[in-house]
């Protein structure tokens, strides 16, 4: 779950059935990808075949959750970005099982972490590597309180990072892919192509190089977000150690709860504190929790989430 290109210098349309867990130890568990990802359409983009005419989810995420598993089914889909097959970009989402208020579902937007891409966070067991399972327990809990879940691929399948922290996208933000990607989702997600959703209630977070993406909310998309749940990161352009939190934050900065490990070396600590402090001096709502960990996502992380978004829901 590394932070992307600088911080690596420093440090280091288909529906998908509950997959089993691994024994293999890994970083999380690979959730078992069935079909292609949903039938290419004539304009470039991929529908998924889980979503009828009524645009509801054929996958309720019902998640089975034992004390040290959890699986969740979740649907696929595929957007294109760019010109070419390479700028495809999948999207993984899953639907309460509960039926969809009249708005529809309120949405979180959950941003995966470097290297490890958005189809491996939902299935989990205990011992998995970067707090895998409570990363996957938090996403059962937000299912269960009525959100749906949207999680894009960074680059490559989800084998990269995100452009929010990285020249030269940091400083020329709408020249990047991941611009064009989030700009696709919004529509997708007011045009009913992902199912029944309310695009007035997005809520976001993410985890280490999905951190800074989660910021990256609040700086370029003004008045899209209610809450934002930052995990292993800070500021929106920051890298690690190499962090300036700027003095002029968004007028509107969604209220944001900061989860951090206080012996995380790739994301210090004191840059979150940093931003969060930034954040408390200009009047937004601030939360921020820590543990002795390193950097993972950490068990108060399961309820904290789906606590603080529901406080702006």
């Amino acid at each position: 779950m590394c932070l992307g290109l600088v911080a690596s210098l420093i440090a280091c349309g288909t529906e998908h059935p509950p997959p089993a867990a691994s024994s293999d130890g890994g970083a999380a568990n690979d959730a078992a990808i069935v079909g292609d990802g949903g039938a290419r359409t004539d304009a470039g983009n991929t529908r998924d075949a889980g979503i009828g005419d009524a645009g509801t989810s054929s996958t309720a995420a019902t998640c089975v959750v034992t004390p040290t598993t959890v699986q969740c089914p979740y649907d696929t889909t595929e957007y294109r970005v760019g010109v070419t097959t390479l700028t495809d970009r999948r999207v993984h989402f899953a639907h309460p099982a509960a039926p969809a208020p009249a708005a529809g579902y309120p949405v979180v937007l959950f941003f995966q972490g470097s290297f490890f891409s958005s189809d491996r966070i939902w299935s989990a067991e205990e011992g998995d590597a970067f707090g895998a399972l409570e990363l996957a327990r938090t996403l059962a809990d937000l299912l269960d309180r009525g959100y749906a879940i949207v999680a894009p691929e960074a680059h490559v399948r989800g084998s990269t990072f995100w452009d929010t922290n990285v020249p030269p996208f940091s400083l020329a933000w709408s020249t990047s892919s991941d611009h064009r990607l989030m700009e696709r989702l919004f529509e997708a997600i007011e045009d009913g192509e992902l199912g029944d959703l309310d695009p007035t209630r997005l809520y976001a977070t993410g985890i280490s190089s999905g951190g800074y993406m989660t910021s990256r909310m609040a700086v370029s998309y003004e008045g899209r977000f209610r809450a934002l749940a930052v995990h292993s990161a800070s500021y929106a352009t920051c890298s690690g150690p190499l962090c300036v939190v700027p003095n002029d934050l968004p007028a509107d900065h969604p209220p944001t709860l900061f989860l951090h490990g206080e012996q995380d070396r790739i994301a210090p600590p004191d840059e979150m504190r940093e931003y969060a402090e930034a954040l408390e001096d200009d009047g937004v709502p601030v939360r921020v929790v820590t543990t002795d960990d390193g950097h993972e996502w950490i068990a108060p992380a399961v309820t904290e989430v789906g606590d603080w978004f529901d406080v702006y829901r």
